[in-house]
This record gives C-alpha cells, structure tokens and sequence, in this order.
C-alpha cells in the first residue's frame, strides 16, 4: 500500500485551515495555499487564521504560501477551494500524479459537473477521491471526534488515504461511491438553507423535522437517478450531514436561510459574508440539472429562487405547504 505523509491543502478558508492543522497533528509538514496574502502572513507569524478560523491556535509545522508551485513534492493534496473557483486554481497546479482529495461540495453552473468531474478534466493524470460527512471546521481544528466518509473508485488508494488522514479523533469511513459522496454534499447544503428559512420564520420543530425528512427524499431521488447507491445517502456524506447543517447556525447555508427566513434580501445577505454558503451556489445548478432530468425537487426549486430573488420566504413557503398530496417516498 502507498504511504502518504507529505500532505498539501488548497484553500486557507476555515475548512481548508482546519484539516490543514488536522494533518499537522503532532508536528507533521504541511503546506498550505492561500490566495489572500494576510491569512498566509498569520499562519507563517502568528500561527493562527483570524480571517476565516478564529480562536484555532495551528502547529508551526503548518506553513502556508500564495504560490502553488510550493506544493509540487507533496504526496497528496486535499482541494478545499470553492466549486465555482475550482477549474481556474486546479489548472495553476504543476503536473504531477500526487492524488487530489476534494473537500469541496457543490456543481459547477452550465456543465452541472461535480468536483470529480472538474479535476479529471483539468488534471487527469492525478488519481482523485472525495472527502464528504458531518464536519465544521471550528470543531476539526480543536480535536474534537469527527466521523466522515473517504471515497474513491480505487480501493486501494481509498485505503491509504483513510489510513494516512485518520487521527485519533478524525475517523474516516472509506467508500466507492464517489458520486454518492458529491451529491450528499452537494445537495444538503441546498435543505440546509431551508432549513434555516423555516427557523428564520419561526415555523416551529415539526416544520423543521419535515423539511429535513422530505428534504432527504429530495436528496435520494437525485442521487438514485444520477447512479449514487442508497447506503452512501444514508450514511454519513448525505443523512449524516444533512442533520448536522440543518440543526445548527454553526451552518454558514443555515445561518444564511435563518437570514432569508426573516424577511432579509438574499443579495444582502450573501454580500455581507466573507466566507462562502456553498448552497446559493450550487442551489441554481441542483435545481436545473433536476428539471433537465425530470427529478421533482421542490424545496431545492424553491431555495434557487429565493437566493436569486425571484421570490420571498413567505411566498415560497406557502407553495410548498399548497402542493397535491401524495404517497410518502415519492
């Protein structure tokens, strides 16, 4: 089996940061890109990033740089950069054959393609795996126990990369579903936001409860039409992480919803956040690659018009509670 010990990360927000500090666990080399030239200065003289994950205290053996080039020795490299971004900062990278692990969950507008696809196409002499589950940043980077899924078409590389990333604390579930592990991602973000609406609203525990258990159908339907297999969607990168992101404002896409929920502009809302809430973005593509499919999704439908503006929280919900009623699992 390879061995991976030299890791690279791409990407210095808060989830690239703290699986950066995550890998340097007991004094191990980490490299980590950043764009912005201030989060690269902390982390090199202050060991921290107060830009996008304060209050984490990171090991010196962690070094950051805004040059690319400076991850070409490492063994592997985790992708944690937005999906829209994704293509233009893959094609900066050297060549090289040092497997891509993609932390980014989203698709990409106009060609509806997920992380996975991106880096085939961008890079395809690199050996690619995805890393989706329950996870926030803030609690990775303080070591608290974290169980996520690892997935990858080759089982042994699916195998030494779980072997090389797992710590202690940070247990990684490994899995040959890529395309389950993308959608789950991709997809819960979206219900997150509107789970965060009904919150926002004030809708109540049994409104929240329901849009998570439809929502999930939502999700399933998808992920079945598009070859995901039904036990990685209920496992940890799809059920798993849909509870996590729609329960708690620690969500940046349910914090985002709460915002919408009480009436805020959604173009207000997203111009006032630093950091990104990967489901307006992926909300709009979700929701066409659905309809060019023929997938009822009407809660992703309705968060896509909400984030566009083409309607308010309360018109969306009321939608939703009018439509037809029907058999439970359709």
């Amino acid at each position: 089996m390879t061995s991976y010990r030299n890791f690279g990360v791409v990407g210095g927000g808060a989830w690239g940061t703290a699986l950066a500090q995550l890998l340097a666990t007991g004094g191990a080399p980490v490299r980590l890109w950043a764009r912005e030239a201030e989060v690269v200065a902390a982390i090199n003289a202050e060991h921290r990033n107060p830009l996008f994950l304060p209050g984490a205290a990171l090991a010196p053996s962690l070094t950051a740089t805004r040059d690319l080039a400076d991850l070409a020795a490492c063994d592997a490299l985790l992708v944690v950069v937005p999906v829209p971004y994704m293509r233009s900062v893959l094609a900066e990278l050297l060549p090289g054959e040092a497997p891509l692990i993609l932390c980014s969950k989203g698709m990409e507008a106009d060609s509806f393609a997920f992380p996975v696809d991106i880096a085939r196409a961008v890079t395809p002499s690199r050996p690619v795996a995805v890393l989706s589950g329950p996870t926030f940043a803030h609690e990775v980077a303080a070591g608290l126990p974290t169980a996520i899924t690892l997935a990858a078409e080759d089982p042994a590389l699916a195998d030494a990369l779980a072997q090389a990333i797992a710590r202690p604390y940070f247990r990684p579930y490994v899995s040959g579903d890529v395309t389950g592990a993308e959608i789950g991602g991709a997809v819960k973000n979206i219900l997150a936001i509107a789970s965060g609406i009904v919150d926002g609203a004030g809708l109540g525990l049994n409104a929240r409860a329901a849009l998570i258990g439809r929502g999930f159908a939502e999700m399933t339907r998808f992920g079945l039409a598009r070859g995901a297999e039904a036990e990685t969607l209920a496992g940890l990168a799809g059920l798993g992480d849909l509870i996590l992101t729609c329960t708690s404002a620690n969500s940046r896409n349910f914090a985002l919803g709460q915002g919408l929920g009480r009436g805020e502009e959604a173009s207000a809302l997203m111009a006032d956040r630093r950091t990104v809430a990967e489901g307006a973005f992926s909300a709009p593509v979700v929701a066409a690659a659905a309809r060019a499919d023929g997938i009822d999704m009407p809660i992703t439908d309705a968060v896509a018009r909400l984030v566009a503006g083409g309607i308010r929280a309360p018109e969306a919900i009321q939608a939703l509670l009018s439509r037809p009623l029907r058999r439970e699992g359709r």
